[in-house]
């Protein structure tokens, strides 16, 4: 398995549908289970409110991780503009 960096970032004003399907949000992600290494929002730092979210993912591949996002209610609720994926490294903590 390859680790990968999945950052997502929201629409502006999307906060309100974010925090709607934040419970589905949470209960796929859980579906996962040890593949997601580590998740949370992404915070805009004037106000620490969401802006996006990161996942570090245990997978088989890119097309893996493609899933994953396309998946995601998130994404699914139009939450999410845009995503980026790039594999992924640890080289001090651990995971």
């Amino acid at each position: 398995m390859t680790l990968f960096l999945l950052t997502c970032l929201d629409h502006e004003g999307a906060l309100d549908k974010r925090m709607a399907t934040r419970p589905a949000h949470l209960d796929y992600v859980g579906t996962f289970g040890a593949a997601v290494k580590l998740a949370g929002p992404v915070l805009n730092a004037p106000d620490g409110g969401p802006i996006g979210s990161h996942f570090i993912l245990d997978v088989a591949d890119q097309a893996a991780v493609e899933a994953f996002a396309a998946n995601d209610p998130y994404a699914l609720a139009g939450v999410f503009k845009s995503h980026t994926i790039h594999p992924f490294r640890v080289v001090v903590g651990n995971l």
